[in-house]
């Protein structure tokens, strides 16, 4: 595609610090959610703290030439799940998740060795462009139901009881959900869609370089002018933003950086328990290794480069498996390449790495002040809904160009590319203990196989 800002293009200091923004916004939802999803005393501002810091490690380890953000990985959800599980107090616990991280990022540069040695032409010969494109629609279409999911829902939550029967005796269940009406969320969510789509598509210069600040404020506006008059009139039904996180809210404070709680809990740790935290977390990175291929893949098609080749297989994974460490050591998350990023570079056309590394420099000094991350807290879950429609979709559609040449009229092809579509949009994964094959992973594997069985079958000719 043609880009307004290449890799090695530098915009203007101001244009600079606008695009970083938007940048951060686009991943911000995701890096954040999986603090909050642990739970356990993790931190969001110091998941943030890390995921610059990995991004940082990883830009050096690809020399620059990778323009993609890292950000908090949810394919370790349930490896960190388990490190809190198994450990004997939530100090052991956050040592557990930094020594697992150590275990994944190793596994990577295995890996990368590997690759260096043997090269990645057989990456080509098993993973050729009617296997990777649609694996990385499914990467997009994947994540279709998170944005859908976001675009109904608020931040102000509501207490919702409902009496069960336990052990017996009927006991009252405690949920939150969200207090706003899903008509009002959706209709936000969509003011933030069709400004993000107007601004891309009919703006000028700037208007269309930074769609994605431009569609949020249009939807936090929106969102507050409802939320404003539900609180006036004290319906609760209005209210989309919790405005009342601001009232503790610190001007200035350091990250509860993992790191610190770790170092109380290394005592407790036992053989037992590393070889616990090593099951749970070594395997899932050969499973986010496939992903990340498909995600380098879908970028070099983004940037008409192959990054494959060019900083190199084995220096992405560097990268992310170092990143992974140094963000974990920090914020507790492993990191991995964010769709989300690829996406905004895709919409945008920019793909300068300086904006990139001055994203990163954004979340390492945004981490320490209150009143903006409490702000990006803020942002309602239908207004980053209506944002991830069109960075998700955007993933899904550049997944189904990298097939346009493909011939789809040959079974062969055809085969692969359903087999691949319909695991992955069918939402297939495989579990063996505490391992998880998510769908991507599944769709990626099946189709493989089932181009190794076809690959041998001339061309059919038509008649």
């Amino acid at each position: 595609m043609k880009l307004t800002y290449d890799i090695k293009d530098k915009p203007s200091f101001g244009k600079l610090l606008i695009f970083a923004f938007q940048q951060l916004l686009a991943i911000l939802a995701a890096t954040i959610a999986v603090p909050t999803i642990v739970g356990n005393g993790m931190s969001q501002s110091a998941a943030l703290f890390g995921a610059g810091i990995g991004t940082i490690v990883y830009l050096l380890f690809t020399k620059f030439r990778s323009p993609v953000f890292l950000g908090s990985s949810f394919a370790f959800l349930g490896s960190m799940f388990a490190a809190f599980a198994g450990a004997v107090s939530a100090e052991a616990g956050f040592a557990g998740i930094i020594l697992g991280a150590l275990f994944a990022g190793l596994v990577y540069v295995v890996i990368a060795i590997i690759v260096k040695v043997a090269g990645v032409k057989w990456i080509d010969k098993i993973m050729p462009a009617v296997v990777i494109g649609p694996t990385v629609s499914i990467i997009g279409l994947s994540l279709a139901g998170n944005a859908i999911g976001d675009l109904g829902t608020g931040k102000v939550m509501k207490e919702v009881v409902e009496q069960v029967v336990q052990d017996g005796q009927i006991v009252d269940k405690v949920s939150y959900v969200s207090a706003a009406s899903p008509y009002v969320c959706i209709l936000c969510g969509l003011v933030t869609l069709f400004t993000v789509v107007l601004c891309s598509v009919y703006g000028k210069k700037m208007a269309k370089l930074i769609p994605f600040i431009i569609g949020i404020l249009a939807g936090y506006a929106a969102a507050t002018i409802f939320t404003l008059i539900g609180i006036k009139t004290n319906n609760i039904a209005l209210q989309i933003i919790d405005f009342s996180v601001f009232q503790n809210m610190k001007f200035f404070a350091v990250p509860d950086f993992t790191f610190i709680k770790a170092a109380k809990g290394l005592s407790a740790l036992d053989g037992k328990y590393i070889a616990t935290i090593a099951v749970a977390y070594a395997p899932v990175a050969f499973v986010v290794f496939a992903e990340h291929i498909a995600d380098h893949k879908n970028l070099s098609s983004v940037i008409s480069k192959d990054l494959l080749e060019d900083p190199g297989l084995h220096r992405t994974l560097l990268g992310d498996g170092v990143g992974s460490m140094a963000g974990a050591f920090f914020g507790g998350c492993p990191n991995t390449t964010y769709g989300e990023s690829v996406g905004c570079v895709a919409i945008t056309g920019n793909a300068s790495i300086v904006t990139i590394l001055c994203t990163a420099v954004m979340s390492i000094v945004i981490s320490f002040f209150g009143p903006f991350v409490t702000f990006l807290s803020t942002i309602p879950n239908c207004v980053m809904g209506g944002v991830c429609i069109t960075l998700y979709g955007f993933i899904a559609v550049s997944g189904l160009k990298m097939i346009q040449k493909v011939d789809l009229d040959q079974n062969k092809n055809l085969f692969v590319v359903a087999v691949i579509l319909i695991a992955g949009i069918g939402g297939l994964t495989l579990s063996f203990g505490k391992v998880t094959l998510t769908e991507v992973a599944c769709a990626l594997i099946l189709g493989i196989i089932t181009n190794i069985l076809v690959a041998k079958k001339k061309d059919e000719v038509a008649e």
